[in-house]
């Protein structure tokens, strides 16, 4: 359990309890990615939706990715987590080489080249937020368990294994949460 973090930080891992009672954060992992006084933002990484990049986005080149749901603020619009910082400007490092947004034009013209490709890159709709004070809140609460990123591989885990493998793998009691049902009741 060496993993677990007493504090949030950028780059930290956020997972979710088995049961917090919130369908947008059911069994989720969330890759904060900014964390300060006045907030916390993250993405949610293993929630695919049913879309293409180019269902949604009609200009951008043609790149065979799904797109996943980062969380319920701002659905409408398109973030994106890369392993191209030093090729796309006002990229945001989050960790390692491990960076959020940046210019569209230039990453548009990247994919178009075949300088990224779908293991350089994953689009979120939405992303997960919180105001002053409120995640630390939660995490008090036991609603999420705060980890090193050094969990998982973004871009080669899958992500329907991603919570209980991350689970498993800080050991102690949290694999039981891992094969824990999703409906208490059929337990």
């Amino acid at each position: 359990m060496s993993n677990v973090l007493q504090n949030p930080e950028i780059g930290s891992l956020l997972v979710a309890e088995p049961f917090l009672g919130d369908s947008n954060f059911d069994r989720t992992v969330i890759l904060l990615t900014s964390h300060n006084d006045e907030g916390s933002v993250g993405f949610v990484l293993n929630k695919s939706l049913e879309l293409s990049l180019n269902e949604i986005a009609v200009d951008f080149p043609k790149l065979d990715t799904d797109i996943y749901h980062g969380g319920p603020v701002q659905e409408d619009n398109l973030y994106f987590i890369h392993n191209k910082g030093s090729l796309i400007p006002g990229s945001i490092p989050i960790t390692g080489d491990l960076f959020w947004g940046g210019d569209l034009e230039p990453l548009k013209e990247l994919i178009s080249t075949g300088l990224i490709l779908p293991e350089n890159i994953r689009f979120y709709l939405g992303y997960s937020g919180w105001g002053a004070g409120q995640l630390q809140h939660e995490i008090e609460e036991k609603s999420w368990l705060v980890l090193d990123f050094n969990q998982i591989d973004l871009f080669k885990d899958s992500h329907e294994d991603m919570w209980p493998k991350v689970l498993k793998a800080v050991g102690g009691t949290y694999p039981l949460w891992a094969n824990s049902p999703a409906d208490p009741n059929l337990n």
